[in-house]
């Protein structure tokens, strides 16, 4: 597996389907703002359902600081469409089918099998600003990336 990404390092671009059917590209992306990019294990899952929950209930803040939230993970555009219908989730959801995201982000796997939870906070020149790596603390990936996205826009503002 690839050398994780880390604070400081360039974030690798990438183009992926969402729950919509279409190629996201994460440089597109950024020129818009900062990007809250989260890499979660399963739809549906206890822990990364409340993530995507608490990522939810504080969309409308990120929205406000210049931030835009996508999770990504290996389940199908299909599944991304049920999970996010079915818990009102109002960001992008991309299906990294082959894994082959999570490699060049070199985010790590449990026991070697289950998909590990890491988020990371990128700027608008495609800087990774914040790396946090838990499998369990899933609040703490959503208020550790606002406190970031909020300097980011005090240093940065649009």
């Amino acid at each position: 597996m690839a050398r994780g990404i880390q604070v400081g390092d360039k974030a690798p671009d990438f183009t992926l389907l969402s729950q919509a059917g279409a190629p996201v590209r994460l440089y597109d992306r950024l020129g818009d703002g900062v990007v809250v990019l989260y890499f979660y294990p399963k739809d549906e899952s206890r822990g990364c359902t409340a993530e995507a929950c608490a990522f939810r209930d504080s969309h409308e803040v990120f929205t406000d600081a210049g931030a835009e939230v996508i999770g990504v993970s290996s389940d199908s555009v299909d599944k991304h469409v049920a999970f996010a219908a079915r818990h009102n989730l109002p960001f992008t959801l991309l299906s990294d089918k082959e894994g082959q995201v999570r490699k060049d982000f070199g985010v790590p796997s449990v026991l070697g099998i289950i998909p590990g939870r890491v988020t990371y906070v990128i700027d608008r020149q495609g800087t990774v600003r914040h790396v946090f790596n838990s499998l369990t603390n899933t609040d703490q990936h959503v208020n550790d990336a606002l406190d970031v996205v909020r300097n980011i826009q005090t240093e940065d503002p649009v």
